[in-house]
């Protein structure tokens, strides 16, 4: 059993990525090498070329941990490190799949009601700038609440999805970023083959190394063989490139574009605990119905291409009259956030939530891979008196991420927000949720990759009902969670506070 796991993690896509990623380097760094005594002047060369890379990496408008991990590696390793940073940069060709244009195209879809953003301004003062940000630089318009309803674990999520799917009528779009062959997504397939077959639409898009090369193609190819339109985003390919880093990490469903899901929950068996992997796995999402299923819809239509008004138009629905407006539900503003733009939306909705909260700020994340900015966020939010409560795994599925998450836990712990661990296995579950008022739920983790590398999305809810069933969830779950205290990071051992604090330096880059 350990020969087989230890194989499969050896030619995992991330595995091979690594390895292609290396091989080519070491070609490159051998080439250079090979050049015999001429060699000390390339090498010479390089280091000034090395030099004029930490300046220009300095000035660059990226994260300054991104920053800091790439000087640390070129400064000790001067011939590797800066290869390695222009082969990353020179291979950065985005395929038409990514074009940030798609969404640009689409942008006229997306018109925000001056009625109801001067509503909420009226109802969430609060809450208006977020929501002009996410509207403006986001491009996402906020609507009024019809319905929004919460699902604490997998397993209710999906025995809703399948309830709803079954009642579809002209189209179902899912988007996960993994996909792995067992019950959850056999049930899921037989549904939409009978749907497809009766008529309807039925799309599948899935990430090219989210779901990996180990997984077989055959239940693809059948849902294909029977209506179904499958599509894979971002294809793993041995050529490699920093466009690899950026995947699909979205889950998202959208039913008859009145109906939709999103959360954590991907299609495979742990998410239903059907398969135990890291304990007992819990994850969350939210269902939502009505008008701000349109920005659901035309995020998902952004990456499977098809950006010609005309037929995105299709599938904007008419929402019934039960679906249409019931006051007082607040406001649900779903979006998305991409790599392409250099603004982390994601990032920044969960700093506004986090700097505005007056009483309290409940998260849970199954990483935390903190940047300067978010441990000060979060720390002053705590020195002010906010309590600050963040729930993570137990059982971690990265050790690496783990350590990581542990040297954070010291630091967040001595600046007085809570650290729960989740004892029953493993929390994949994003959620914030700041003074019972405001709310997010979605794909985006508390890491580097999910803030400014994966396409990711989430539903911001505003002053809604379902935010207390949120809040009842995480006082739930912090009560079999075990309490992480500042003695218990200062009794770590010596040897593991200095990998986590080496392997901090590079969380950007893993």
């Amino acid at each position: 059993m350990k020969l087989k796991k230890l194989l499969g993690n050896a030619l995992s896509s991330n595995a091979a990525f690594v390895i292609l990623l290396l091989l080519q380097i070491l070609f490159l760094t051998m080439a250079v090498f090979s050049l015999g005594e001429r060699f000390v002047f390339v090498y010479f060369a390089l280091i000034v070329l090395d030099i004029v890379l930490i300046v220009y990496i300095t000035n660059k408008n990226e994260p300054i941990s991104y920053r800091v991990a790439w000087i640390i590696i070129i400064s000790i390793f001067p011939i590797l490190g800066g290869v390695s940073y222009l082969f990353l940069k020179m291979t950065q060709q985005f395929p038409k799949s990514l074009d940030i244009r798609n969404q640009e195209r689409t942008k006229e879809l997306l018109l925000q009601d001056s009625s109801v953003m001067a509503e909420l301004g009226r109802k969430c003062p609060d809450s208006l700038n977020l929501a002009r940000y996410v509207n403006d630089y986001g491009l996402y318009p906020v609507y009024r609440s019809c319905y929004a309803e919460y699902f604490p674990i997998g397993e209710e999520q999906f025995e809703r999805l399948l309830s709803e799917i079954e009642k579809a009528e002209k189209f179902v779009f899912l988007e996960f970023f993994i996909i792995t062959d067992g019950y959850m997504f056999g049930k899921i397939s037989e549904l939409l083959i009978r749907k497809a077959k009766s008529g309807v639409d039925v799309r599948l898009m899935y990430d090219g190394i989210g779901t990996g090369m180990l997984n077989s193609v055959k239940p693809f190819r059948n849902l294909e063989k029977n209506g179904v339109k499958c599509k894979v985003f971002n294809p793993f390919r041995p050529m490699i490139s920093s466009v690899q880093n950026n995947r699909d990490h979205r889950k998202i469903v959208i039913i008859d574009g009145h109906t939709a899901f999103n959360g954590g929950t991907n299609l495979a068996d742990e998410y239903i605990n059907r398969k135990e992997r890291f304990g007992h796995w819990k994850d969350t999402a939210v269902m939502i119905s009505g008008q701000a299923v349109w920005n659901y819809t035309v995020m998902f239509l952004q990456l499977w291409e098809n950006t010609d008004i005309s037929e995105v138009l299709r599938f904007q629905p008419v929402i019934p009259r039960s679906m249409q407006i019931v006051a007082p539900n607040g406001f649900i503003q779903p979006f998305s956030d991409s790599p392409l733009d250099e603004e982390p939306v994601g990032k920044r909705v969960y700093l506004e939530l986090i700097n505005n909260a007056r009483e309290y700020v409940c998260i849970t994340t199954p990483y935390l891979i903190l940047d300067e900015e978010m441990i000060n966020a979060l720390g002053f939010a705590a020195k002010k008196g906010v309590d600050v409560r963040i729930i993570t795994p137990h059982i971690p599925d990265k050790w690496y991420v783990h350590m990581i998450a542990w040297n954070n836990y010291a630091i967040l712990s001595s600046m007085g927000v809570r650290i729960y661990e989740y004892t029953p296995g493993f929390i994949h579950a994003k959620t914030c949720v700041a003074d019972g008022r405001t709310a997010v739920v979605g794909t985006i983790n508390f890491d580097y990759r999910s803030f400014y590398l994966h396409f990711e999305c989430g539903t911001v809810l505003y002053e809604c009902p379902v935010i207390s069933d949120i809040i009842k969830d995480f006082e739930k779950t912090a009560a079999v969670s075990h309490l992480v205290t500042v003695e218990e990071c200062n009794e770590r051992s010596l040897t593991k506070k200095i990998a986590g604090a080496i392997l901090n330096m590079f969380a950007p880059l893993l």
